[in-house]
């Protein structure tokens, strides 16, 4: 039988703290959750690869570094209230929890939703709730939020999405264009999302964050 405690140990020491994540919230929660609990009851062998976990079409666990590198960027803290767009089986959102007063987990599947609900009571995450509906439509009716994270590659973010963040609130989400990923770091000021980069990454786009390409003749 693998040894969990010894992999999650060795995923952070091998796989987190190398990348220059140093603030010990995030690796306290990352050494705190069970990883292979939130994964497809299949692939927990492979919960602590160096890689995303598949979910299904265009859906991922993203991979330890991506997840810690965007949390060691937004900066969470205990009094935030925190959307996590794209929960998957609830992984991230426990992390968070660890970290923020409340998360907000919103999945659009039905079965990985209650996976997840199901996920939080085992582990005894209280302060993480699943809100099942379309991604691109957040959890209007819990914000606005002073962090969103989103758990996949966008190569667009939807209007109704960014306007849940609060005014002095952060964004962090993974652009991809092509092969290439990069995650930035939003800043709401005076109603206006200011960004800048923060690190290269990879994850599958997910659906609904598809650039609309204008129709041409």
């Amino acid at each position: 039988m693998a040894d969990f405690a010894q992999l999650r140990t060795t995923m952070v020491d091998t796989q987190v703290r190398p990348s220059d994540v140093t603030k010990y919230t995030v690796i306290d929660a990352l050494l705190s959750v069970p990883r292979e609990a939130f994964v497809p009851s299949g692939q927990r062998a492979a919960a602590y690869v160096d890689g995303c976990v598949p979910l299904g079409v265009e859906r991922v666990v993203l991979d330890a570094r991506t997840l810690a590198k965007m949390l060691d960027a937004l900066d969470v803290q205990k009094d935030d209230l925190v959307l996590d767009v794209g929960a998957g089986l609830g992984y991230s959102s426990a992390v968070v929890a660890h970290m923020a007063e409340v998360v907000i987990a919103v999945e659009d599947d039905t079965d990985r939703a209650a996976e997840a609900q199901s996920n939080f009571n085992e582990q005894g995450v209280d302060n993480a709730i699943v809100h099942c509906g379309p991604l691109s439509e957040g959890a209007v009716a819990h914000g606005p939020y002073d962090v969103i994270l989103v758990q996949g590659g966008v190569q667009q973010l939807p209007d109704e999405l960014m306007g849940q963040l609060k005014d002095g609130g952060r964004i962090c989400a993974l652009f991809v264009e092509g092969a290439l990923g990069i995650a930035r770091i939003g800043y709401k000021l005076d109603g206006k999302v200011n960004w800048r980069f923060a690190f290269n990454a990879s994850a599958p786009v997910m659906p609904d964050f598809e650039k609309h390409r204008a129709f041409e003749l």
